[in-house]
């Protein structure tokens, strides 16, 4: 059996664009990860399939295991051999006890590494629009605990020699006991009018923070319902906060926002979206069903691609779904002997990432859009035989339910459409069910739709609860989609001039600046 191993690895602070590369690429190769409460469930996604997830959750009401507990079990999985990541928050160093396991994995003989994490101590203030040190105001700074543990006899912290020992402060996990703490440092000589900084969940989009002075931030810290995980900054950077505070200024801070596609697309979609500062929450309504014995198929490869004036895509899921098919029967790109039309820049992206260029790409991306620029394709060609449809062939590879308004547009401009039914979006069988619960509770305040199938699947996949979206605002990613979302009912707000996610997001960034906070 191969000696195991044991990486322990910093998630970083809770944005999941925070944990490192060396962390995500631990991760990607484990075959055990045990990771505490604060690691953000979106990073666990870099896990392997098949891999055994151990919670080892830690909070004020109690313990999942002791940490004697996950020493023994690191060790133990270490001794069958596996490659082991113990996932904590922030960083292993820094409040994180990844000392202690060091070191019972070193007196076990089980050969370890540290990959480290973002801090909270820095990052959170950051997202607060705190810096801990600033030319003029601070060039020191102290990263301290305010809840040690309660075995031990005696505080270690000598809050009297701390306050006025730097310039700025962080205290972390200190919310229980955040009104002595401050009482303790006026008490040591400390300004009370000095700025503190409470923040709880940082650099997530449930972020919430509260400004006070020295002695009054406990109060103000009640009277928010501030609770764990927090953090306070003490010191005269906290007057910096006004001028950057970037984070909680992102047009879509805070907001709960609905995402509809497919589950191997959601993520770009959902990506952009946290980015502005939004909360994404990915609820898959479609799922692509392969239509592997298609006898329009079969008789397109029997003709061959060079047969063909031209080969139609309507979405990146058709390219997706025709390249799967053309790589199962062992072709590649050079397949494509004949002109190649996409009806939209996310389609035409599609097709580029497999080394394929179209000769032709919509402006506008619907069925009408690129029967539109077909016809005039040919009326400019410059070859005679060509400025006509009729008499052209194409191959057309499709959604079983796709509009047919394509393919009748050019049969009756006098073309062949060979229609080749690759796949069938269908409802998927198993709801995501956390995302059920937020839809439900009534927390959704934006809702994403990429095409009329997202739209008429979630409606099929809520029934009653689609009640509780009448009051979000609904953003569509073209006019078709548009028009399936007013007919189930909905009031479309956001609707983009260009059709692609990039320009969907700008699009509900721009109706949440002109609402206003």
């Amino acid at each position: 059996m191969s000696r195991g191993f044991v990486s322990l690895v910093g998630a970083g602070p809770g944005d999941p664009g925070l944990l490192t590369l060396a962390g995500r690429d631990r991760l990607a190769n484990a075959d055990v990860v045990i990771y505490d409460r604060l690691v953000n469930p979106e990073i666990l996604e870099h896990v392997r399939q098949g891999a055994e997830l151990v919670f080892a959750g830690k909070s004020p009401a109690g313990h999942t295991l002791t940490q004697e507990q996950i020493n023994d079990l690191l060790v133990q999985k270490a001794r069958e051999g596996k490659r082991v990541v113990r996932l904590k928050g922030g960083d292993p160093f820094v409040f994180g006890r990844g000392g202690e396991e060091g070191l019972a994995l070193a007196a076990a003989g089980v050969a370890f590494e540290v990959v480290p994490g973002v801090t909270s101590a820095v990052a959170v203030p950051a997202y607060a629009g705190v810096p801990v040190t600033h030319r003029g105001l601070a060039s020191s700074f102290a990263v301290v605990t305010g809840h040690e543990d309660d075995s031990k006899q005696e505080e270690s912290v000598d809050w009297e020699r701390l306050a006025t020992a730097v310039d700025t402060l962080v205290v972390l996990m200190g919310g229980s006991a955040l009104a002595s703490t401050a009482s303790r440092l006026i008490a040591a000589g400390r300004d009370p009018e000095t700025p503190a900084i409470s923040v709880q969940w940082g650099t997530t989009a449930d972020q919430r923070s509260v400004a006070a002075p020295l002695r009054e931030i406990a109060s103000r810290v009640r009277a928010a319902g501030l609770g764990t995980p927090l953090l306070t900054v003490i010191g005269e950077v906290g007057r910096l906060r006004e001028s950057l505070s970037w984070f909680e200024s992102l047009p879509l801070f805070g907001k709960t926002v609905l995402v509809t596609r497919t589950r191997e697309q959601s993520s770009a979609l959902s990506r952009l979206l946290r980015a502005q500062g939004a909360r994404a929450v990915e609820l898959p309504t479609i799922e692509l069903v392969p239509l592997d014995d298609n006898e329009a198929w079969a008789a397109a490869r029997a003709l061959g691609l060079g047969d063909y004036t031209w080969c139609l895509f309507t979405s990146a899921n058709g390219v997706e779904q025709f390249w799967r098919a053309v790589v199962g029967v062992g072709w590649d790109a050079r397949v494509f002997k004949c002109l190649v039309a996409a009806i939209g820049r996310a389609t035409a992206e599609a097709l580029r990432s497999h080394s394929i260029v179209p000769d032709l790409v919509a402006t506008e991306s619907t069925s009408e859009g690129l029967l539109e620029a077909l016809v005039e394709w040919a009326k400019r060609s410059g070859v005679p035989a060509m400025q006509s449809l009729q008499g052209a062939r194409f191959l057309y590879p499709r959604a079983a339910d796709a509009r047919d308004v394509l393919a009748e547009g050019l049969r009756a401009q006098g073309a062949t459409v060979d229609e080749v039914l690759l796949y069938e979006a269908r409802v998927p069988g198993v709801p995501h069910r956390a995302a059920l619960d937020i839809i439900r509770s009534g927390r959704v305040d934006a809702v994403t739709f990429a095409s009329s199938s997202s739209v008429r699947n979630l409606a099929a996949m809520l029934g009653p609860d689609l009640q509780q979206l009448r009051t979000a605002t609904v953003a569509c990613i073209g006019p078709v989609t548009a028009a399936t979302a007013r007919e189930l009912g909905f009031e479309v707000s956001v609707e983009p001039a260009e059709q692609s996610i990039a320009a969907l997001v700008e699009a509900l960034c721009e109706h949440y600046r002109r609402a206003g906070p």
